[in-house]
């Protein structure tokens, strides 16, 4: 899907700062600019490096903003906007005439008779960017633009201290074809090839970069980037001169602009063709999708990175991405590959919520993600028919089941009413996760409803796959069977609220459990029921009335005395309202295919769901172009908040977009 922003979406600060676009490298680096070239985050960047060694979360932020200038006669045009400490804050640069995003990024600017195209492209699997320049000088005089990349060299979070030592070394290129050299900055070497004209500039620190999302979201605002080079590319009147200039963070440059573009756009047919939409929103979120899957050296398999810019790769967030992002997009072989990462380091029957890191231990603070686990293992067997893939899973499967029914770390356990009990003391550990010191804005401790529905799930997944797979292998007696049963009647007694016509979010004995909450839509879309028919009815039209937005769920009920309406401000007020009214778009997810369930599957329902996704393509508009964000306010949510990609609001809509096609093909429901 290719998305243009003319002119008119430009003109203000509004448009140019708000809105974004990325590409990713698979190794966990980025490229990653508003669409006027800006930085409004100190994490965004020309190129955020990874090296495949320390993938994917050792990142370094090695060049931050292109400065690009450019002088026809005595005129000189910013084509850069960039706002900068001291009331300096720019605009949309009046020249810049159109931007438009497919495979990669192009802009388009005209002045003095000059029209000028630049296209950025980052190579997939490498740490290398490309800058390509098309300069159509139609005036009747000499066209010049000059490139300054501004650099950090520092860790992805590190601000830029000045003193730092950047030093450059011109080199000489083998067929004199072109400019090539290194820049050397603390242990980190990056390479260049330009067709331009390199000139060395005195070392110089800019300290008063301004971030004005950053500023928005009460963080750092203000940065710090070093210049010692710039780049010249002039055209002479009538001319039209092409250009490029190539920085890799993996040695000397080896492919040039049109070889990295031709590699992108190869990869976008390819998953086109893999993920087999028909629908051009769901073939633009396959694409989406594949931004998060990453290389993870530690495990020596793929992972899922939870969000762009901030998160890396959490169990919790994997799980619940990896179904729509690599199964909906047929994507097998990733998701065999992140599944075994897993099983690898299953302990006491709990997946890890952080993996590994040099000499670190991995952290497992997630009741969720184990259960969430058999979840996506059944969504593969579904999907593929793999009985091989499901036997070597089985053991990890019985392993989890047996920690829970008979307790493991962070207080988990069955109690003898056959429902899941987690969490105590400062453990949070469903997805609402959020602790400021020893504040719990949202405490969940007892048994919260979507644990309790993923377990009954689980429980009845090992039960078919013991029955259907038992000529295959001798699985454990335990039960499972009547263990189903009896939470299935201790969830509809216990957690089942007549008046409100819902389920309780927790039972704990406190006024939470009666806080309407989206977590209840989880109990609804899952592959077996665990409600009545009536019942899952009753909660899929209060989700819808009380927390439905076309762009998310909200997480709490505006009518309920801790709502809050809005996202932002210092860290203190961020997580105060990140679970607590803020409207977050994976649930959208489960509430869609729940509406589909509750419906029959009819093409009246399927049909007003496909109507309901147009505001997911419209947003596919703002923040990050392309991508959909994490969350957005909870009383207006028009503009998006926290991280601007996320791989689990991308994966869950994909749910949504296979079960549309799947049904008018005349396929079942997988849910």
């Amino acid at each position: 899907m290719k998305i243009l922003f003319g002119r008119q979406d430009l003109k203000t600060c509004r448009g140019d700062r708000e809105n974004a676009w990325l590409m990713t490298n698979g190794l966990g680096g980025f490229s990653s600019l508003t669409v006027s070239g800006a930085c409004a985050r100190n994490d965004h960047a020309v190129l955020m490096s990874c090296k495949r060694e320390e993938a994917p979360n050792h990142r370094w932020q090695m060049i931050h903003w292109l400065e690009e200038r450019l002088t026809v006669g005595e005129r000189e045009i910013s084509l850069s906007g960039q706002d900068f400490e001291g009331g300096n804050i720019s605009e949309a640069p009046s020249s810049l005439m159109g931007f438009a995003y497919e495979d990669w990024p192009r802009w388009t600017y005209l002045a003095e008779g000059v029209e000028l195209t630049k296209e950025l492209a980052l190579e997939p699997g490498g740490n290398v960017v490309g800058i390509s320049y098309e300069i159509q000088n139609r005036s009747p005089n000499p066209a010049v633009l000059r490139v300054t990349p501004w650099m950090e060299f520092v860790p992805k979070g590190e601000k830029l201290k000045r003193g730092q030592n950047f030093s450059l070394e011109e080199e000489k290129d083998i067929d004199c074809q072109w400019n090539t050299g290194v820049i050397y900055s603390r242990d980190r070497e990056l390479h260049y090839r330009t067709g331009g004209q390199v000139q060395r500039l005195p070392l110089t620190f800019r300290e008063d970069f301004y971030y004005a999302q950053d500023a928005c979201d009460g963080r750092p605002e203000t940065g710090c980037a070093a210049a010692n080079h710039c780049v010249e590319f002039r055209a002479e009147p009538g001319e039209t001169l092409r250009g490029e200039l190539i920085y890799s963070a993996d040695g000397a440059v080896r492919i040039d602009m049109a070889g990295i573009c031709r590699e992108l756009g190869n990869r976008r047919r390819d998953l086109e063709g893999q993920s087999g939409f028909r629908d051009e929103t769901a073939r633009a979120l396959a694409g989406a999708a594949d931004q998060f899957l990453a290389y993870r050296a530690s495990t020596g398999g793929q992972t899922i990175l939870a969000g762009y810019p901030f998160f890396e790769d959490w169990g919790r967030d994997t799980m619940i991405a990896l179904t729509g992002c690599c199964l909906s997009t047929g994507r097998y072989r990733e998701a065999r590959s992140i599944l075994r990462t897993f099983m690898q380091y299953c302990r006491k029957g709990l997946m890890p919520n952080l993996f590994p890191e040099g000499n670190r231990e991995p952290g497992y603070n997630t009741v969720d993600a184990a259960l969430l686990f058999i979840l996506a293992v059944y969504g593969y067997y579904r999907r593929t028919g793999d009985n091989e893939f499901v036997l070597e899973c089985a053991p990890v499967m019985e392993e989890i089941v047996d920690w829970y029914r008979r307790g493991t770390d962070f207080h988990i356990v069955q109690e003898d009413d056959g429902l899941i009990r987690a969490g105590e003391g400062y453990d949070q550990v469903t997805w609402m996760d959020v602790r400021i010191g020893d504040i719990l804005p949202t405490p969940r401790h007892g048994k919260p409803v979507e644990i309790n529905a993923y377990w009954y799930n689980a429980l009845c997944i090992l039960e078919e796959f013991s029955r259907e797979l038992a000529g295959e292998r001798n699985w454990k007696e335990c039960g499972y069977r009547e263990m189903a049963l009896q939470t299935r009647e201790s969830f509809r007694e216990k957690f089942w609220n007549e008046e409100a016509g819902c389920l309780k979010d927790v039972i704990s004995g406190t006024e939470a459990d009666l806080q309407v909450r989206c977590n209840q839509i989880w109990a609804v879309a899952q592959p077996f029921s665990i409600l009545t028919e009536e019942q899952e009815r009753r909660v899929v039209e209060t989700v819808y009335r009380r927390l439905y937005t076309p762009l998310g769920l909200r997480t709490l009920d505006p009518a309920d005395k801790q709502f809050h309406p809005v996202y932002g401000g210092e860290l203190l007020e961020r997580d105060l309202a990140y679970h607590q009214g803020t409207v977050w778009v994976y649930p959208l997810g489960a509430y869609y295919l729940a509406y589909l369930k509750v419906n029959g599957c009819s093409r009246e329902a399927a049909g007003r769901v496909q109507r309901q996704l147009e505001s997911i393509t419209a947003a596919l508009r703002e923040g990050c172009v392309g991508q959909l964000p994490e969350i957005y306010d909870g009383l207006d949510p028009g503009q998006s908040r926290g991280c601007f990609a996320q791989a689990w609001s991308v994966g869950e809509l994909l749910r949504v977009y296979e079960a549309l096609e799947r049904l008018e093909a005349g396929k079942t429901l997988i849910l």
